[in-house]
């Protein structure tokens, strides 16, 4: 691949289809434990070691005791309706003996198609832990998709209106012991064995659908590929192709995502330069503040290295830079009175708390880095990859050196659950959690190896979320696969350019896109 080889600027796009040339022979791969990732459609036969059961088929539309189906309303150009499935929080126990949750999936047609037969298209969204997007008009991928699909945006499990976790709901778990063993339970296994439950439920016949995984959501799909892959038509990646290693593969992820986030750090300071001293000014404010920081008007205590954290969407998505700039640029108070001291603004403290979604979304923080184990503990491994790049990551000794700080990336460290209010609540059970040994294995290496199922990706060359590298040695083992790779767009091309990147993985599938 000659091309990879070539700067960055240079790049733009190209397509590639994993070669048998690779520097590494497939059939020498680790074999996985299989989870008990459940079959709805299989009639009570295994596929492979999976273990079986039998769903009832229900007519798209139409309500069972498992599946309540809304009524059709409407947005421009779009016509919705919204389905409430009851499903089992722990599959494993079986449909009947486990406790209940509900998962909420909304369907999406272009207006005059509510009737057509029209193929289905599964949204897995990115995260863990954040809900489907909410339409209120055509635009987008969306718009692209209902050309020719029935789309299905589904809340994941503990998101949205899916049993929703949040710090009000979680507190009717008593103990921090409780609340661990309930959160093992929203992991990408049981995500998929929600989807498949919810296609036997909505597609005819049970036939198998079409799903589009953004980040996370790709990770599902991995997921999906590696266990029920007889529920896939088609598979569409955005920034979203996960590390397959046995163990926990969060310490390479680390390692190599520091890497992007200097750069990242480098690219932001050459474009705002200015920022240099104001991110610095802060800095040392914070640090001679009374306990090292300040109060944040959420409860939650700002210091310097939770200002860091701002890279974790500042750095790595479009338009990120600008939103860092102009949040800097109004870090102060005037000062109105001569002689008055100078002070971190309001606007700045408020626009803080307001950056991150942890006190709706505290999924994100307490799976983050479960979402790399399987047969291993992470035991917080941003943390312990950050001491080792602590000279360059140490905000207070930068600002003191005169050098410029860096913020940090897409991390979860175990301070955040002292410093964010919202998070206070789940300290112990992410301890727990961070220690954990015997998660179940999310990935099935053979199943990848001989993989039928026709997967198109588009790989970000300079995604700081995703790291590039790491892609490229997960699609070597993923059979058949093609891969977009670009660095037209960051990892929030989906969301940024929908119905072009949309388009060109259709493309890549349908023909359309010459294979070389």
């Amino acid at each position: 691949m000659p091309a990879l080889h070539a700067p960055p600027s240079l790049i733009r796009s190209l397509l590639y289809v994993p070669s048998p040339s690779l520097s590494f022979s497939l059939r020498t791969l680790p074999l996985f434990r299989v989870t008990k990732l459940r079959c709805f459609n299989c009639s009570q036969r295994s596929v492979r070691t999976v273990t079986a059961m039998s769903l009832p088929n229900a007519t798209s539309g139409h309500s069972s005791p498992d599946h309540v189906a809304g009524k059709w309303f409407s947005v421009p150009e779009l016509r919705l309706r919204d389905h409430r499935f009851t499903v089992p929080l722990d599959y494993s126990v079986g449909l009947q003996a486990s406790s209940k949750i509900s998962i909420f999936a909304r369907e999406v047609v272009s207006v005059g198609k509510e009737e057509q037969p029209l193929p289905y298209l599964l949204y897995l969204q990115g995260g863990p832990g954040f809900e489907a997007p909410r339409p209120t008009e055509a635009s987008g991928w969306i718009r692209k998709a209902c050309e020719e699909f029935r789309v299905i945006l589904m809340d994941q499990r503990g998101t949205g209106l899916s049993t929703p976790l949040t710090a009000s709901s979680m507190s009717q778990l008593k103990s921090e012991v409780d609340q661990a063993d309930y959160l093992k339970h929203f992991r990408a296994d049981n995500i998929v064995n929600d989807a498949e439950f919810i296609r036997v439920c909505l597609v005819p016949d049970a036939g198998p659908w079409t799903i589009l995984g953004q980040s996370f959501g790709g990770f599902c799909a991995v997921t999906y590929l590696s266990f029920a892959p007889q529920g896939l038509k088609q598979v569409l990646l955005t920034g979203g192709i996960p590390p397959i290693g046995s163990g926990c593969t969060a310490d390479a992820v680390y390692k190599a995502c520091f890497e992007q986030i200097i750069h990242q750090n480098e690219k932001y300071y050459q474009r705002y330069p200015q920022d240099i001293e104001v991110v610095r000014e802060v800095v040392n404010y914070l640090s001679k503040s009374e306990g090292g920081g300040v109060q944040l008007p959420s409860g939650g205590f700002l210091t310097p290295k939770g200002l860091q954290i701002l890279g974790l969407t500042g750095l790595g998505s479009s338009a990120g830079f600008e939103r860092l700039h102009y949040m800097f640029e109004r870090a102060w108070d005037p000062i109105i009175v001569p002689g008055a001291s100078k002070e971190i603004s309001y606007y700045f403290l408020d626009a803080f708390d307001k950056w991150s979604s942890f006190d709706t979304n505290p999924l994100y923080a307490l799976l983050h880095e479960s979402i790399y184990c399987q047969g291993g503990s992470s035991r917080w491994a941003a943390q312990r990859i950050r001491v080792e790049n602590e000279g360059k990551f140490d905000a207070i000794r930068a600002a003191k050196e005169g050098r410029p700080v860096f913020f940090t990336g897409e991390m979860i460290f175990p301070w955040m659950f002292d410093e964010i209010h919202a998070l206070r609540k789940f300290k112990g059970a992410a301890h727990i959690l961070a220690e954990k040994k015997d998660w179940p294995p999310l990935y099935d290496i053979t199943s990848l190896n001989n993989n039928t199922v026709p997967v198109a990706a588009a790989v970000y060359y300079e995604d700081m979320f995703v790291n590039f590298k790491l892609v490229m040695e997960t699609a070597s083992q993923i059979a058949g696969i093609r891969l977009w790779i670009t660095n037209e767009f960051m990892h929030s091309g989906l969301r940024d350019a929908g119905s072009q990147v949309f388009d060109h993985l259709m493309g890549m599938l349908d023909g359309k896109k010459p294979l070389f």
